[in-house]
Formats: structure tokens, sequence, C-alpha cells
């Protein structure tokens, strides 16, 4: 089915799992303060490793949210996942009443980086210590990067287009472009989004070949992009679901219309050279306001990809400087990740409804734990700041070369 121009895509619904709060209005809360919740790694079986600061998300009881007929065969990032599609679907009131008539109207979409790697290290351990009698069938699934659309799709009885994104950070991003094209295409509405889990000791060691990943031991002093100090990036847990919907079926059945997917691009670049980035990501950019017919002068607000690498910092100061012409250095630009951390994929999607958050509150959240900036860039660092805010910006890059832009836009930015 092609593409229809009359269709957009509205968010109507948000749901978070963060470091920093497992609520959307928790984590809000926690990032408009500019708190920083990054703290040494306290995952059993990570103690030696030399990881020593990551975002986790702390008092998060899945038995308490989640079925046990799902729980048993899905990990920890499948958790994350369904319970924060499930806040999401509450903040957008659309129930089973909605769509139990047409399933067929409404879609899922993930994206994730890490999958399932705590449930396959248990089975692993039980295979290797016990034998293969002690393996759970569910082995096969739990750890594949389709198992959170799977979940989310079978329990909420969504028989629309589903996707996963199998990627590396940018794929936050890309999911939710695919869930815009599936809305312009004829489907109602769509699940998105993206929750990584990737701190059990199995998947901290495959992350330890990331020459970029920070091994600092202070957790005020670890993650600190766009600065002098900047040593790398912290991983981190979590991640944000949304409902998005054509908006004029989230207008018919009385939906709040939270923003608007405006426009998206990517590109993709060589893997962890930085230098190569700028103009990738400039690339990325450019398409994104192209699609959303935004010229760079509107752009109220970037949400940075903030790797905490020199190199890579530098690129993205070079590549909005680039693309946004005089403007990207005086655009406002945060990157609340560095109180909470990357959490890959999961990553741009907090970013993005930070920025949703944003929008509706006037209010840019700061930069936690940045100060002394020393890239020609206009970072929000100390307190938030009040603004009117009609149209973000939300950059993302990941550590295999991908480069993903995104322009949200406020409803009344537009007649959404």
């Amino acid at each position: 089915m092609s593409i229809r121009e009359d269709r957009r895509t509205v968010v109507t619904g948000i749901g978070v799992v963060a470091p920093n709060g497992t609520s959307t209005e928790t984590f809000w809360k926690q990032t408009q303060e500019g708190m920083s919740v990054l703290d040494r790694v306290t995952r059993e079986g990570c103690e030696q490793l030399p990881l020593h600061v990551a975002g986790e998300v702390r008092g998060f009881d899945p038995v308490s949210l989640i079925e046990e007929r799902y729980l048993v065969q899905t990990d920890r990032f499948t958790h994350f996942a369904m319970a924060a599609a499930d806040m999401a679907l509450d903040d957008a009131r659309l129930g089973r009443a909605d769509y139990e008539d047409k399933p067929f109207s409404v879609g899922v979409v993930t994206a994730a980086g890490s999958g399932g790697g705590e449930f396959g290290q248990r089975e692993l351990q039980r295979l290797w210590g016990q034998g293969s009698k002690y393996v759970g069938p569910y082995q096969s699934i739990a750890w594949f990067y389709a198992a959170s659309t799977g979940q989310i799709s079978i329990r909420g009885g969504f028989k629309g287009p589903c996707a996963v994104v199998a990627s590396d950070e940018a794929g936050g991003l890309d999911a939710l472009a695919h869930a815009d094209r599936s809305i312009r295409r004829g489907t109602d509405a769509v699940v998105v989004g993206a929750a990584e889990a990737p701190l059990a000791p199995y998947s901290v060691v495959c992350q330890l070949g990331y020459r970029d990943l920070s091994t600092g031991e202070d957790p005020t002093r670890a993650y600190r992009p766009f600065t002098s100090d900047a040593c790398g990036f912290v991983p981190a847990e979590g991640g944000a679901m949304f409902v998005v919907e054509e908006a004029g079926a989230a207008r018919e059945r009385g939906a709040r219309i939270r923003a608007e997917l405006a426009g998206h691009a990517a590109t993709f670049t060589t893997a962890m050279r930085w230098e190569e980035s700028r103009e990738g990501l400039a690339h990325a950019i450019e398409g994104a306001l192209r699609e959303a017919g935004c010229a760079p002068e509107e752009i109220d607000v970037v949400f940075a990809d903030a790797l905490g690498v020199p190199a890579a910092d530098r690129a993205e100061a070079l590549a909005l400087a680039d693309a946004l012409g005089p403007h990207g250095r005086r655009v406002p630009v945060t990157a609340p990740k560095t109180g909470i951390g990357r959490a890959y994929c999961g990553a741009p999607v907090l970013d993005a409804a930070a920025a949703v958050l944003a929008m509706e509150n006037g209010l840019i959240p700061p930069t936690p734990n940045v100060f002394e900036v020393c890239h020609d860039l206009d970072v929000v660092t100390g307190r938030a700041r009040a603004a009117e805010l009609r149209t973000a910006l939300v950059l993302s890059r990941g550590l295999m070369g991908s480069n993903a832009a995104m322009v949200l836009r406020h409803p009344a930015g537009r007649d959404a």
C-alpha cells in the first residue's frame, strides 16, 4: 500500500521505564530537575568487571505488572517493554473496546540492540552446570530481538503490521519512523518504542569490546559529553513505548494529541569512526527537516546524541552547524541521558519522550553532570530553561555507524 500524504502520525500515549523513574511522571520530574541517578553497578556477577558505573532500573517489580504466563517466557528487556506499553496504552486511553472489532488496525514495532542476555545467560548456566533437561523451552525465544514485539502483540491482541528493528542506538528512532510509515499506509494505531536490559554479566562482557565505553569509577564524572573530561558513555537499562495514531482517527475517538512525528531520516557511516559521522548525521538532520517541511531556524531545541567521546562530540557539534547553519550554534541543546546513561536503542526513544514532555511543559531539561562545555553549542546545564517549544530535533548515532534524526512538532505548531 502506498504512503498517503494526507495521513499524519501523532503521539497519543507515552510509557516510560527508566533508571530515574518507572512511570512517565516520575521520569519527567527527575529529568526536568536535572537529577543524576548514575551509580556503581550492583548487578550480581558484575562486581569484578571493568564497568563500574551504569544506569540501573531499580525498584521495578515485573511480578506485579505482568501475568505469570508471560513472565516465565520473557527476559527483563521485554518486561520493561511490556510495562511501558501498558502505560502508553493507558495514557492514550486505547483499550480493547476501541479495536476488538478491528484488531488488524493496530500494529506493534520495537527496536532492540542487546536482546535477552539475562535470560540467555541463566539458561546456558543451567545447560553447562546441570544438564540439558534443566533448560526450559523458552530459551529459543526469550533472547530474541523480536520478543518484545511478539509478546506485546499477543498480549494485546494486536494483529496489524508488526516489526522489529534489530539495530544499534539509532534503531529507536528508526522504529518510530517505521510506525509512521505504517500509519501513513493505512494502519490506525501502532504501539512503538524500545527497551534494553544490557547489564547482566554476559551482556556486559559483550560490551567490553566497545572502546568508547566509559570505565570511570566516579558516577559524577563517568559520562560528560561536550566537555574536556569526556571519557566515553555509560550504559543503561530501560526505554519508552508510545502509542502513535493517525491524526484523524485520534481526533475521532477524542484522544489527546501530544505531538506529531513530523520528519525522519537515517544514514550510515563507518562504525566508530566518529569524524565520518559528521557528514552522515548532517545529512540525516537535513532529510528530517525536509520531510517535516521545517526550516532550520524553526528548531527550538535539540536532544543531542551526546556520546561522550571527544571526536564524536566534535562531529555532532559540527553536524549541527552544517545542517542548521548559524542557528546550529544558537539553538538550545540538551542531553538528559547524562543523568541516566545510554540505554542503546532505548536511549533515543527516552529522548523522544523527554522532547514531547518538554514541549508540553515549555521547559528544556538540563544536561546532568555537564558544566564547562568546550564546543560551540548552547548546551543547557545546571537548571531547566523555560522556553516556548514548538519543534524539537532528536538525534541518535549507533556504535556500528547508524545515524538518525527525527523532528517532533507540538500540536500547537500545526493544526493537529
